[in-house]
């Protein structure tokens, strides 16, 4: 075996806020979402008690309305969690940016703004390196904005390189087809887009089953810039156990 082979993957169990709940969409459509909790810092203490050591959290309102729209139960997360957290959803200017820092997110995550304003995001990685994130998500190849309503005419792995040469410190990258559906990630796009970089990639969209996480440590072997991946529904309806997901991904 490798050393490549054993390298471990960063498990991201997800936190997807809408009115103050933790929700999971199907396909990115906001009057498509199952309501799992309604104690989302609860939640947080439940994954970090498991063994996770990073958590990712989206504000769903605020990706659509363009500002921080669940900040009450942001904040109640990152005073509950004690490992780091990335934040996107809603963070569209330096003043979003630099308050979500100081309140204790470790990363932020840039989306429409690094279609929109990549300008900011290269002021923002400047700035504060290594805590600013680009988030990329696409429907089949092209990048989606404004919470996923709007689709652009840039392709994934266009937005990627000039993020790359922004200064972000990784990406996260989401095909919104399978986002929510159970039926695994893109690996192929996924593996594209890391072998295309010299910055992480961190996989999302998809995740149903044991078998998938497998899949993506093995395509990973191959295309070593993939570093992590984001779990959501399938965590919540009970298809993948966090010890198994964090077994399989060789991060235990």
């Amino acid at each position: 075996m490798t050393e490549t082979s054993r390298r471990p993957l960063t498990l991201y169990p997800a936190i997807d806020l809408k009115d103050g709940a933790c929700v999971r969409l199907r396909r990115g459509e906001m009057e498509d979402a199952t309501r799992y909790s309604d104690d989302p810092a609860a939640q947080a203490r439940r994954f970090v008690a498991a063994g996770c050591a990073h958590l990712h959290v989206v504000d769903l309102n605020g990706a659509f309305e363009g500002r921080s729209a669940n900040a009450p139960a942001i904040a109640a997360i990152l005073d509950a969690a004690t490992v780091p957290v990335q934040l996107g959803g809603g963070i569209r200017d330096m003043a979003a940016i630099e308050h979500w820092l100081d309140r204790g997110v470790a990363r932020v995550i840039l989306g429409s703004i690094a279609v929109k304003a990549p300008a900011l995001v290269r002021e923002a990685a400047t700035r504060f390196p290594g805590r600013i994130v680009a988030g990329i998500d696409a429907r089949q190849g092209r990048v989606a904005t404004e919470g996923w309503a709007e689709i652009s005419d840039m392709t994934a792995g266009d937005l990627a390189l000039r993020m790359q040469d922004a200064g972000v410190a990784a990406v996260i990258f989401t095909e919104i087809t399978r986002d929510g559906m159970l039926e695994g990630l893109d690996l192929d796009q996924t593996a594209a887009l890391a072998n295309s970089l010299s910055i992480p990639v961190i996989a999302s969209g998809g995740v149903g089953e044991i078998a998938h996480l497998a899949a993506l440590r093995e395509v990973a072997r191959d295309a070593p810039g993939i570093s992590g991946v984001i779990v959501g529904r399938a965590l919540y309806d009970g298809r993948i156990t966090l010890a198994e997901a964090l077994e399989v991904l060789g991060a235990v």
